[in-house]
């Protein structure tokens, strides 16, 4: 199986820099939120990796941005929390379907 384009180890980035921006605004809540999401991203099935991988790649970047910055926002702010990083990842791929149509 060939590699996926966005790795376990991008999302693991995406978690730490949104969770040291929630540190820097002072909150707490969402600095644990991502923390969590942090620590689960190692677990992000190859499957859903790879399914990331295919519809991103298909799509202008600002697209991708305008939907994975507000989610990120969210959770940082402590307005939304997920059990594990594949609830994140599979509520991007939800918002994705919807800009499309």
């Amino acid at each position: 199986m060939a590699k996926p384009a966005v790795s376990r180890h991008d999302f693991r980035g995406l978690f730490a820099f949104y969770a040291a921006k929630a540190r820097h605004d002072h909150r707490q809540q969402g600095e644990y939120l991502l923390a969590r999401l942090f620590a689960t991203s190692d677990n992000i099935s190859d499957g859903l990796l790879d399914l990331w991988s295919e519809r991103v790649a298909k799509l202008d970047p600002e697209m991708v941005g305008d939907v994975l910055c507000p989610r990120a926002r969210e959770v940082a702010e402590g307005r939304t929390a997920y059990d594990h990083a594949s609830d994140f990842l599979h509520a991007l791929l939800r918002d994705l379907e919807q800009k499309q149509h």
